[in-house]
């Protein structure tokens, strides 16, 4: 007897514990039975424990789990069998519908190519920043685990600050630097700090997607500003809004079209800047990855009262690093501060600090040699392998810097044509026309070429040029038949 009684005893424990924050222990033990039986874990029909075996095993009083039965009783959720216990209703009730809120897919991008923004990372490269950040971590001070600065690390600043005076002539303080999460943040917090909605801004077209999804968020008015070999024109700004607040130009390597901006047109656009009271939004896009000729210096480095320089570690390192950084003008820099003390106070500071490591012992220069050597090598094999799959069909661009180049499509092909061949490419190229606001103009792709095997980009080169060719082959047979 004593040994089935055991064996009896443990079959009835339940898998069930109490949580002292649902008030007085009868409620306490309620909650628990009730939400194993509601979970499923506590099946139609099952017997419960007697009042005293169960109080036994929850360390309570007998009258509590007394009370706690009497009440998932008059709530149906159990039934009472006279002379052999209490037990799991067999029909439940229903409980109340709860309402579905739709939930959204994974937003991560699948990683296929000719997708922009990937990166090659050097396994050297991380177990250098690693190392540096674990040593910032280790040596963590009062003053490093607390609330830091709003512009973020100074360690870093100071390398940024060394950085653009070498290579894109640009002198300032490292006081006037602000460190952010990415070129978006950073335009939002100047969108926020100088303009109000409804301002309008010269925006590149085509221009930078990313930049013109936080212009519509920011609830800003973007009016169109075509390009030519020289970069932005300016005339046409003046016509269509001689009166805007700020202008967004990719001046160095001006995305998607890889034109340098003129430095007739640079002058032209500080001159209207400064006349106007406006604000220029210098975003450097690729601007490390130069394959010919000396850098260019940066448009602030020019005239940088009226400039906000935008940088990022995103194309040097990795987009999941999530470190960039803004130069601002002495003058705006309390009020931008103010924006983003009032959004997320300040950025985290050890991974900056490992990054100003790598800058002040030339790491990040070494890898910035040993990728350029790469990049230049995966834009020759895809402007190579697209050619000759691609016959007439696309007029490829070789650019003398950055991380992707332009495959024109010939005249009068329609954007619906170039999501059709795209797609049965199976590459993740985006088309000219969707970085445009004014739907003129000629259509293409824009391949990204970093952060992939030379052979995966051959053969994504080939998919696209050869599909095509046969899209644009159809198109003529069809003509010739009219």
């Amino acid at each position: 007897m004593p040994t089935t009684s055991a064996v009896r005893r443990r079959a009835l424990d339940l898998p069930i514990s109490l949580d002292p924050t649902h008030g007085a222990t009868s409620d306490q033990v309620r909650f628990a039975l009730r939400s194993a039986i509601v979970d499923g874990r506590l099946a139609p029909g099952s017997r419960l424990p007697s009042s005293r075996v169960l109080a036994d095993q929850l360390k309570v009083r007998r009258n509590a789990v007394v009370a706690a039965y009497e009440h998932l009783l008059s709530d149906g959720l159990v039934e009472a069998r006279h002379g052999s216990g209490t037990f799991v209703a067999t029909a439940l009730p229903m409980p109340p519908p709860v309402a579905e809120s739709p939930v959204p897919a994974s937003m991560i991008i699948p990683r296929r190519p000719f997708e922009l923004g990937s990166t090659h990372v050097d396994p050297r490269l991380l177990r250098q920043l690693g190392n540096a950040a674990r040593r910032h971590i280790v040596a963590a001070g009062s003053d490093e685990l607390g609330y830091g600065d709003p512009r973020g690390s100074l360690r870093l600043r100071r390398q940024i600050a060394r950085y653009l005076a070498t290579a894109r002539g640009i002198r300032c303080d490292p006081g006037c630097i602000v460190v952010v999460s990415g070129t978006q943040h950073a335009i939002r917090l100047c969108l926020d700090a100088l303009l109000k909605r409804g301002d309008t801004i010269w925006m590149e077209d085509p221009g930078y997607h990313a930049a013109q999804r936080t212009f519509r968020a920011a609830g800003m008015t973007m009016v169109p500003v075509p390009i030519d070999d020289e970069g932005i024109r300016v005339a046409v700004g003046l016509q269509r809004a001689p009166r805007a607040r700020a202008a967004y130009v990719t001046p160095s390597h001006q995305f998607p079209t890889g034109v340098t901006m003129s430095m007739g047109r640079r002058v032209a656009l500080l001159e209207w800047a400064r006349a106007s009271d406006a604000w220029i939004l210098e975003d450097d896009y690729d601007s490390e990855f130069r394959y010919a000729g000396p850098p260019l210096t940066a448009l602030a480095g020019i005239g940088g009262e009226r400039v906000i320089y935008i940088g990022t570690f995103t194309k040097m390192l990795f987009a999941g690093l999530r470190i960039a950084y803004a130069v601002l003008p002495p003058e705006l820099v309390e009020r931008v501060i103010a924006a983003r003390a009032a959004i997320d106070r300040f950025p985290p500071g050890f991974m900056a600090d490992a990054v100003a490591d790598l800058m002040a012992e030339d790491m990040l220069a070494g890898h910035l040699r040993r990728m350029r050597q790469r990049y230049r090598e995966a834009r020759d094999a895809v402007a190579a392998a697209l050619a000759m799959a691609a016959g007439d069909a696309l007029e490829v661009v070789v650019p003398t810097q950055g991380l992707h180049l332009v495959a024109y499509l010939p005249s009068g092909v329609t954007a619906a044509a170039a999501a059709r061949i795209r797609g049965a490419s199976g590459v993740a190229t985006r088309l000219i026309s969707e970085s445009r606001l004014d739907p003129a103009g000629r259509d293409g792709f824009i391949v990204g070429y970093s952060g992939y095997g030379l052979d995966e980009l051959r053969d994504a080169a080939e998919r696209l040029g050869g599909a095509a060719r046969r899209h644009v082959g159809r198109t003529v047979a069809r003509a010739a038949g009219r």
